[in-house]
């Protein structure tokens, strides 16, 4: 398999669990009432987990690498922090703050961006951070979901309707990784970090007061869990 095809494979791939996890959302039934919402909670922290895991298990690492300058690469990472808080604080200003949903967008294209750019210079992490993609785009897609579906108005379909209408953008932002980012890795690696920079605010922001629950231990599991998924991962495509 050729690397634009094995991109468009990993892309649409992980893409696809964007509306799978939303399915499961609509299909979800637990009862008691307080264990359908500690388990949502999981769920939240759980994302955030396998987040924290992408970013030190691969992002930050290989951006590093590629730009091969420590302060470059601080500054390169403070900045993506700032523009998705300047970007979230634009949102909220027209009352149009969605979390879960603005969290699993705005981390879904700069690391599409990045896969695609990976896979065009052979890089050995190309098939991890592809990995991560996935596993972290099934519990933003469940809580995205969740999350819509509590909009007065809303209707499951249109809201499924949506999640599958992002699957493309992964392929097509990996695609222009593949032709713009191989023949920069400079380029590439700082895309990394701009990406790990607002994924981290965005999982201190948003993802980790929405998963903490007082008196209930199974939201932070969640979190534990969700980076040991990532750390395997990363084993095992290293060994």
């Amino acid at each position: 398999m050729d690397s634009l095809t094995a991109i468009i494979v990993y892309t649409v791939c992980a893409g696809a669990c964007i509306p799978l996890g939303g399915a499961f959302a609509y299909a979800e039934r637990i009862r008691p009432r307080w264990l359908e919402n500690e388990f949502r909670h999981f769920v939240i922290a759980l994302g955030g987990g396998i987040l924290i895991a992408a970013v030190a298990l691969v992002l930050v690492p290989e951006g590093m690498k590629y730009v091969k300058h420590a302060g470059v690469s601080v500054i390169v990472l403070l900045g993506g922090g700032i523009c998705f808080f300047v970007l979230e604080r634009a949102l909220g200003s027209r009352h149009q703050e969605k979390p879960q949903f603005v969290a699993m967008l705005l981390d879904f294209v700069p690391e599409s961006l990045a896969l695609g750019g990976a896979f065009a210079i052979g890089a050995h992490s190309a098939p991890l951070l592809a990995m991560f993609i996935g596993l972290q785009n099934l519990p933003e897609g469940f809580n995205a979901f969740r999350e819509l579906r509590a909009v007065p108005g809303s209707s499951a379909r249109r809201i499924l309707g949506l999640m599958l209408l992002l699957v493309p953008i992964g392929p097509i932002m990996a695609i222009l990784g593949w032709l713009y980012l191989s023949q920069n890795v400079v380029l590439l690696g700082a895309t990394m970090l701009f990406a790990s920079g607002g994924i981290l605010y965005l999982v201190f922001q948003d993802i980790a007061p929405q998963a903490h629950m007082r008196r209930h231990w199974a939201p932070p599991l969640g979190a534990v869990i969700g980076f040991s998924i990532g750390m395997l991962g990363n084993n095992l495509v290293s060994g």
